[in-house]
């Protein structure tokens, strides 16, 4: 029998999968001892599992816990999570709020409303590769902006922008302890990238999953903040890194006016965030367990981080660099003279996984780098981990 051509819509060529999340199922596969490094997500034991269970057992006991809830979210979550922001670089009013299934449909939601087919997108090169993917399903072509110690490399973007001969639909960033690098943009580019936003009339689409985990060094407004509520600027925002990536629950802010656009979109793909998760959520906000909680979490994040870059000084003083973040999960290393995709299979026979740099930029870029997650490892195993991924460095080298 012939098996038939598809039909496939042309936008099924944009759709490229992520890596990242590709190497959980090859992980789950390993029956040896493997050192994690590589997924961008708490550590287990850092997921308050105990509070949340106990939330559940009256939150969702509770009737119409399992019931369809509000497309722009549940109210009793949009009044914690109001009272939450009050005071904060990213305090905001209920009619610019839209709960949504974790930051990336944020993103999907952004790209779905704004992208069209042809569409210039600058995106920080390296970058999150799931928000450049999102942005390629849509159809955009995109362009790779230089991120240095001090985050996006505004300057460059001017140059390339005029390079490219026009103006970008929207402009893609990670500003705080950004992913993979870890690094954070300065306040004098924050500035001067919602001046060239203003002049363009680009979209800002300010990602922040990690914000909340700042373990050292000042904080900074926000581009949310710094923005005014301007409506070029559209902020999103995630429960995953602070509270539990499986819940699901994050949100936008957004201008007033286009939360009926967001509705409409989100009607059209998932008709509301799951309200059992957004009620573990608004329980753990009005029981007050998120501040003792962040505290905890950003000691013990600064304590691995320090780890990291301790056994990275031992085992790769001699011919490796790494960025030094003040919060979040991510540790860049680049290493002089290694294929670091051709390391991977390798480094995982000896027991140790990460990301190859290239799987942070859409034309492949940065192949003699790696992203390393230090947030999900204790430092004993850290020092395993890098110590692993030395000797596979060692053996790729004698062929």
């Amino acid at each position: 029998m012939t098996t038939p051509t598809l039909p496939f819509a042309a936008r099924a060529a944009g759709l490229v999968g992520s890596i990242i999340d590709s190497s959980t199922s090859l992980l789950h596969k390993q029956s040896h001892d493997v050192v994690r490094l590589a997924m961008g997500s708490p550590a287990a034991e850092a997921v308050p599992s105990e509070i949340l269970a106990g939330i559940a057992a009256t939150e969702l006991s509770a009737p119409g816990a399992y019931d369809y809830a509000a497309t722009e979210g549940d109210p009793p979550l949009q009044a914690a999570l109001l009272e939450m922001l009050h005071g904060s670089s990213d305090q905001t009013t209920a009619d610019r709020l839209t709960i949504t299934a974790g930051g990336m449909q944020g993103l999907d939601l952004f790209c779905k409303i704004f992208v069209d087919p042809g569409d210039l997108v600058t995106v920080e090169s390296p970058t999150y590769t799931n928000g450049s993917a999102t942005a390629l399903s849509y159809g955009a072509q995109l362009l790779e902006i230089p991120v240095d110690d001090h985050g996006m490399d505004v300057d460059a973007l001017e140059r390339l922008v005029d390079e490219a001969g026009r103006t970008p639909k929207a402009i893609y960033t990670i500003p705080t302890f950004q992913n993979p690098s870890g690094v954070t943009m300065s306040l004098q580019r924050r500035l001067r990238l919602l001046e060239l936003a203003r002049q363009w009339g680009s979209m800002i689409i300010d990602d922040d999953p990690y914000g909340l985990l700042r373990f050292a060094g000042e904080p900074l407004p926000t581009l949310r903040e710094l923005g005014g509520g301007d409506p070029l600027v559209f902020a999103v925002r995630t429960f995953s890194k602070i509270v539990a990536p499986g819940l699901r629950v994050g949100w936008v802010d957004t201008a007033p006016e286009l939360q009926p656009l967001l509705i409409n979109a989100k009607q059209a793909m998932d008709t509301c965030t799951n309200l059992p998760g957004q009620r573990l959520v608004t329980g753990f906000l009005t029981g007050g367990h998120l501040d003792e909680h962040l505290i905890k979490q950003r000691a013990e994040y600064k304590r691995r981080k320090e780890a990291m870059h301790t056994a990275l000084e031992e085992h790769f003083g001699d011919r490796a660099r790494w960025t030094d973040p003040d919060g979040g999960f991510f540790c860049w290393v680049t290493i002089d003279n290694v294929d670091t995709t051709a390391l991977f299979e390798p480094a995982l026979a000896e027991g140790v996984a990460f990301i190859p740099g290239s799987a942070f930029s859409p034309s492949g870029r940065f192949t003699d780098a790696l992203r390393l997650c230090f947030a999900s490892t204790p430092p004993d195993r850290i020092h395993q981990g890098v110590a692993r991924l030395r000797r596979a460095v060692d053996l790729l080298a004698k062929g």
